[in-house]
Order: C-alpha cells, then sequence, then structure tokens
C-alpha cells in the first residue's frame, strides 16, 4: 500500500464513519472503483482504531460523566442515559456476530452497496421530514433506545451505515437533529471498540505495514474528529439533504460501473 492510499483510506474512515455516509460502503468500493489492493484485516483494524480515538478523545467528559452515574447515580438522566447506551449497542453486537461471515463475502456485493446506499438516503430524508425534531437527548427514554438499537443491527449491510440508520431512527421517533447525531455519536463508541476487538483476533502475528498502518491511524483519528465536530454543528442549522443528495449520487454511480464492467 502506497502512503497515498493510507492517508485516502484514513480520510473516508474518519469522515464516513460519523456522517450518515456509510463508511464501510466507501472502504469496499475506493478499492474498488479503482482496482486498488483490498488493504486487508491489519489495516482495517488500524483505521477503526483511528476512528475510536476520535470518538474518545471528543466525548472522553460525557462518558465519564456517563459511566460514573450509570455506576453510582443510575436513576439521574445521565445514569439513564449511560444504560439507554449499554441497552442500545446489544442488538448490533448480536447482529455483527451472527452475520459476520455474510459481512465479509456475500454483502461486499457493489450492486447490492449502491441500491442500500439510495435507500438509506431516501429512508433519512423521509425521516428528516416528518420527524418531529422536538426533544433532546435527554429525553430518550428506553424505548426510542431499544428501537434504535435494534436499527443499528441493520448496518451490518454495507451501505445502510451505522451512523445512517440510528439517526433515521432517532428522527423519526421525534429526537431533535442534533440529539440524533450525539447519541449516535456516543453509541459508536462501544461498537467501534466491539469490532475492532473481534477483528484483533484474526491479525495476530500478521504482517504489518508500519509506516501505512501509522498513517492510517492518524488520518484517520483527525478526519474523525473534524467529522463529528461539523457535524454537531451543521445540525444546528440545517437538515440532512446534503447526505442525502450524495448518496443518491454515489449509489447510481456505483450500479452504473457495476453493470458498465
Amino acid at each position: 500500500m502506497t502512503i497515498f492510499q493510507a492517508v485516502i483510506y484514513g480520510i473516508i474512515q474518519g469522515v464516513a464513519e460519523f456522517l450518515p455516509i456509510s463508511s464501510s460502503a466507501h472502504l469496499i468500493v475506493i478499492p474498488w472503483l479503482f482496482r486498488w489492493e483490498d488493504p486487508g484485516i491489519a489495516f482495517d483494524v488500524a483505521l477503526h482504531l483511528g476512528t475510536l480515538f476520535a470518538v474518545i478523545l471528543f466525548f472522553w467528559k460525557d462518558w465519564i460523566n456517563l459511566i460514573t452515574a450509570g455506576i453510582t447515580k443510575p436513576k439521574t438522566t445521565d445514569g439513564k442515559l449511560f444504560w439507554f447506551l449499554v441497552i442500545a449497542t446489544i442488538p448490533g453486537a448480536i447482529f455483527g456476530k451472527l452475520f459476520e461471515s455474510q459481512a465479509e463475502s456475500t454483502f461486499r456485493n457493489p450492486a447490492l452497496i449502491g441500491t442500500m446506499i439510495i435507500v438509506m438516503g431516501i429512508v433519512l430524508y423521509i425521516a428528516d421530514k416528518k420527524g418531529s425534531k422536538k426533544d433532546s437527548i435527554e429525553k430518550v427514554g428506553l424505548k426510542r433506545s431499544i428501537w434504535i438499537g435494534i436499527s443499528q443491527a441493520l448496518a451490518v449491510i454495507p451501505g445502510v451505515s451505522r451512523s445512517g440508520i440510528t439517526m433515521a431512527t432517532g428522527l423519526s421517533l421525534g429526537l431533535n437533529r442534533e440529539s440524533v447525531a450525539r447519541f449516535s455519536f456516543l453509541l459508536s463508541t462501544p461498537i467501534i471498540l466491539g469490532a475492532g476487538l473481534v477483528k484483533l483476533k484474526d491479525m495476530i502475528n500478521m504482517p504489518i505495514d508500519t509506516i501505512p498502518f501509522i498513517i492510517g491511524i492518524l488520518v484517520s483519528a483527525i478526519a474523525g474528529l473534524l467529522s463529528i465536530k461539523f457535524l454537531l454543528e451543521y445540525l444546528k442549522k440545517k437538515g440532512f439533504g446534503i447526505f442525502v443528495w450524495y448518496r443518491a449520487i454515489l449509489g447510481i454511480l456505483i450500479i452504473a460501473v457495476y453493470f458498465l464492467r
């Protein structure tokens, strides 16, 4: 892998992990479009490690408060939110394990990915337009947490987008834009950590190209931090329309290239 490719992959992972555009789809489609060699499991873990650093660095104060409250004051707002995040994590973890082999094989079909990118864009558009967007993250509640967690399980299919499906579900259930983004980002922490730990066992004793590996982590972390900050600020004033259009254009491009090839 070249340094240039490591930088591109790092930017893609850092940006697409947190924006509702599907990082897994991009990491599959980019080498397919440009006929690059698959970067492999080790580099995939490195990229996820970068985005894990990003979300922890951005929300470390929140996580300290949430964990402390969850253990010592579970009936407070932060205490309840901590346990709601724990509950919402469970469905995604279960489905990720059950469909791990399909996610690494069947679900990587470009035509399927392009279709899901478009379909999820439509779902996000409808949720953003029809949702009441009246409630803050403090009012997420048990029922909403469960539904968001169940919806997150669909992200095992590349193109759905973990952040996209959780935000769309939260919007459809009445949460405001900034709150669904924050809940989605907090929810990503255990999911990214868990995915990295699962793949870590596959890369033991695997040779690593050190420089691209390090560059991928750093670029992914920096891009992730900027992505989180951007979206939280952006959603204070605007909706998800730009991401819907991006998904539509990208999905059509992927499907067109697939059938032309």
